[in-house]
């Protein structure tokens, strides 16, 4: 299992892309942090070429994740015929102060952010480009989808998709001839499976954010831990509230984690590692995005990749043990 259609676009990624907002740095939105805390960029650089030297080929960043784009840029100088980059727009971002001020979905604003996202990454095509608005008015959506049609013509991108979790989202953009992929929150403890067989039935790969549930199936988390107000999951946000309450990991996920534990950690695998397989067992069209900051998570993510995805009686064993936990796996 060392590659997989990213869709209909005729591109092979590896299983699992990397997800780059952690290593942006400060991103404030709202007043709060929405960034992952302090940030090394050499070690995110060492961080992405040991992934690229594991197998990885896929990296996902968006236009408002700091200083993301900027970091990949220098990163794949040398090696940019051995990655597939898939970035976003959609959002607005005043990169002196850091801040994310809000939503454009203007068909210029989509030129002017291409034009930064490609000078930031230092490329002349992004592979995949995504609309960065869960919620857009089809009318808007449609013009946006036109003018990613005109822009995979003219040679600037070469496959669109929408990240978003409505179904009707995704079956606007699939109508799209170049329409690639969508990008949906879904793990083991939350979100909606039926998104991964929509996106099979559309010839679409699910790019899957939120994989590990920002950390809760990385293993390290307690019902003591309590994050820090510079880290998105401890700053607040209404939209965080269901997994880090106050900044500390839900105890029903937790329960939930504890229960599935032992299966997703057979065979030899980390809990992230598990967690990753899980996914890849729902179908060959999935594609888990984790985040990472260091040589550590990227090692582990990579490798996630040897062990393959769980065997029916696995997901079959998980299908079980969750129903009594009262997990949210829709």
């Amino acid at each position: 299992m060392r590659t997989r259609q990213l869709g209909r676009s005729g591109i092979e990624v590896s299983p699992v892309g990397f997800g780059c907002w952690p290593i942006g740095g400060l991103i404030i939105q709202d007043g709060r942090s929405v960034g992952w805390g302090d940030v090394d960029d050499g070690e995110s650089i060492r961080a992405i070429h040991l992934a690229i030297d594991l197998g990885v080929s896929l990296f996902d960043t968006g236009d408002v994740y700091g200083r993301s784009e900027e970091i990949l840029g220098r990163a794949f100088a040398g090696c940019r015929d051995q990655v597939v980059i898939a970035t976003k727009f959609g959002r607005t971002y005043d990169r002196e102060r850091h801040t994310i001020t809000g939503v454009d979905l203007s068909r210029a604003h989509l030129r002017r952010a291409l034009e930064g996202s490609l000078r930031r990454l230092r490329t002349d095509v992004v592979d995949l480009y995504q609309l960065h608005v869960g919620d857009c008015p089809q009318p808007a959506a449609l013009e946006l989808r036109d003018e990613l049609e005109t822009l995979v013509q003219q040679g600037k991108i070469r496959a669109y998709g929408w990240s978003t979790d409505d179904p009707g989202n995704i079956g606007l953009f699939a109508e799209g001839p170049h329409c690639a992929a969508a990008q949906i929150h879904l793990n083991v403890l939350e979100g909606n499976r039926q998104l991964v067989s929509l996106c099979a039935a559309n010839n679409l790969a699910t790019l899957l954010r939120g994989p590990l549930a920002m950390g809760l199936l990385s293993g390290k988390y307690t019902a003591a831990t309590r994050l820090s107000q510079q880290d998105v999951r401890g700053a607040g946000h209404d939209w965080i509230e269901n997994r880090f309450p106050d900044g500390r990991p839900d105890p029903t996920l937790l329960t939930t984690f504890t229960a599935i534990r032992d299966i997703l950690t057979s065979n030899g695998r980390t809990p992230a590692q598990g967690a990753l397989a899980w996914l890849w067992a729902l179908g060959e069209n999935t594609l888990p995005i984790p985040g990472f900051k260091g040589l550590h998570q990227a090692e582990e993510n990579a490798k996630a990749m040897d062990f393959g995805p769980l065997t029916p009686q696995q997901m079959a064993e998980i299908g079980r043990l969750l129903t009594p936990a009262g997990a949210r796996s829709g």
